[in-house]
């Protein structure tokens, strides 16, 4: 019996050994990839699953859940020599964990590492105005490029996001300063073509006074001339309305005269008609 005892525990430990290898419980969101003596066997699926211990061994529990995949940041050079400082996510599904593991080394590496290059590529055709407006084209041209691709390693591509574009720093500076250099070109236009228009409406504001004075002056001639014209039909006298007119304006212009800063004196002739017939006397004599 002492001698059975070690035989009967050597046993008892391979059964349970042989049960824990050949009985398999796959979580949901999980299948397992299963060889046999090195040769793909066959999937197994969520759930109780059974294998041949020792023959049958599981290689790679894949993930059937969607998978996030964060691409690196790297810098484009766009169509028109800008350098753009880009980077992404790309959610993606294995559908067959056969092809996901030996359809390829590392599928993940790879996916991000086709991502990377397809991008490059879209932006190198683009401007950095393109590249910087048409995110969802980028997004779109991104996913149908690389789609075929992955295929072939069993996974699906569920969506690529476009996490960021922007100009490299170095652009960012070079542009700032031409967007400096814009405003400083616009505000001297802006005070040039103010300092324009303000000459334009001075010069009209001059003309326009000019013309006016002159209207003024030929409105005052003319009411002058029939000024003289009815006292003389009204007196017959040909000296006297001249005298009238000549003498008021006179004083006007003396009273003038007086009201200015510079004038300290100012004379009236003591024969203020006889003043006035003298000018006239020339006139009506011809």
């Amino acid at each position: 019996m002492e001698q059975i005892m070690p035989l009967l525990v050597f046993f008892l430990f391979f059964v349970i050994v042989t049960l824990y290898k050949g009985i398999n419980i796959v979580p949901q969101g999980e299948e397992w990839i299963v060889e046999r003596l090195g040769r793909f066997s066959r999937t197994l699926k969520p759930g109780l699953n059974i294998i041949v211990p020792y023959i049958e061994k599981v290689r790679r529990r894949v993930s059937t859940r969607d998978i996030i995949l964060d691409i690196p940041e790297q810098e484009v050079i766009t169509k028109d020599n800008a350098v753009i400082v880009t980077n992404a996510v790309t959610f993606v599904r294995v559908t067959n964990p056969r092809d996901a593991i030996y359809g390829i080394e590392d599928f993940r590496l790879a996916i991000q590492n086709l991502v990377m290059t397809t991008l490059r590529s879209i932006l190198g055709e683009m401007t950095l105005d393109e590249a910087l407006s048409n995110r969802e084209h980028i997004k779109t041209k991104l996913k149908e490029q690389i789609l075929d691709d992955v295929a072939d390693w069993g996974v699906t591509v569920k969506s690529v996001e476009i996490q960021d574009i922007n100009p490299s720093p170095s652009m960012q500076k070079a542009m700032e300063q031409q967007a400096a250099a814009e405003r400083e070109r616009r505000a001297v236009e802006t005070m040039a073509e103010g300092k324009k228009n303000a000459m334009i409406l001075e010069a009209d504001g001059k003309l326009e006074a000019a013309k006016r004075e002159a209207e003024a002056q030929i409105t005052l001639a003319k009411a002058s001339a029939e000024a003289i014209r009815d006292i003389s039909e009204t007196i017959q006298d040909k000296e006297l309305p001249a005298m009238f007119l000549l003498g008021d304006r006179y004083i006007n212009t003396l009273e003038k005269m007086s009201q200015s800063e510079n004038s300290k004196f100012v004379i009236y002739p003591a024969d203020l008609q006889g003043a006035i017939k003298g000018m006239l006397g020339g006139v009506f004599k011809k």
